[in-house]
């Protein structure tokens, strides 16, 4: 049976298979690097130099990427159940613009987009695909030194929350896609759909700490398994 409504929440093991680091995993970003130093406020006030130049490299690694079998998957089951009158809202924890090179039209980004700038002065954000230095100015308000990547530090909060908890409610599936379920809010929105007695299902490559929460699960590489799923529903 073809669902009407997908909730689909990605996170970075989506993007893994392009060749971007997860976070969390052994090996992963978090493992090699202190994120204190690297992705908080504090730390881009206490040495911008040093968390720029993190940011830098992780920007031209996103821009040297190409999305896998996964995300253009699920770019097919939008442009599907759109066909049918029904709906798929894609949330995605990750910074990287992977889902919008596979053909999705609309994405959520909760955690901020790494081809963007955001000003500290300003607060606006301008598209960006080379690397940031302090000299730089602010296109829009022309301030220099005051551009940071538009991304969600530790600390603080993830975006378009609200947006995100209403179009949950209004699904009749979850789909959590690579996703560690260690990092809330976005961890506890299996609950919710469990709360509002919406069917759950993870595909992920092993099961995440939150895999107990969920009513179904595929476990595998996520460009295979995905794309499966979806087919057995119709959206491929």
């Amino acid at each position: 049976m073809t669902p009407k409504t997908i909730f689909v929440l990605t996170g970075a093991g989506i993007s893994a298979e392009s060749g971007l680091g997860t976070f969390r995993d052994r090996g992963g970003l978090w493992a090699r690097f202190d994120p204190m130093r690297l992705a908080t406020p504090e730390a881009y006030a206490a040495d911008p130099d040093t968390v720029l130049d993190f940011y830098n490299h992780r920007r031209r690694g996103v821009i040297a990427a190409e999305p896998n079998a996964a995300h253009r998957a699920l770019a097919r089951a939008e442009a599907r159940l759109s066909a049918l009158g029904g709906r798929l809202f894609l949330c995605t924890q990750n910074v990287d613009d992977l889902h919008e090179r596979a053909g999705s039209a609309a994405v959520v980004h909760m955690h901020g987009e790494l081809l963007k700038a955001r000003c500290t002065a300003c607060a606006r954000t301008s598209e960006r695909r080379t690397d940031i230095v302090r000299t730089d100015s602010c296109p829009r308000c022309e301030a220099v030194g005051t551009l940071r990547p538009d991304v969600v530090w530790f600390g603080e909060m993830p975006l378009h929350l609200e947006a995100i908890e209403a179009a949950l409610a209004e699904s009749d599936l979850f789909l959590a896609v690579g996703t560690s379920g260690a990092v809330y809010p976005a961890a506890g929105y299996v609950r919710l759909a469990r709360a509002h007695a919406i069917p759950t299902c993870e595909i992920n490559l092993n099961p995440s700490d939150n895999a107990d929460a969920f009513d179904d699960a595929r476990y595998g590489p996520a460009s295979v398994t995905l794309p499966a799923y979806l087919s057995d529903r119709g959206l491929q």
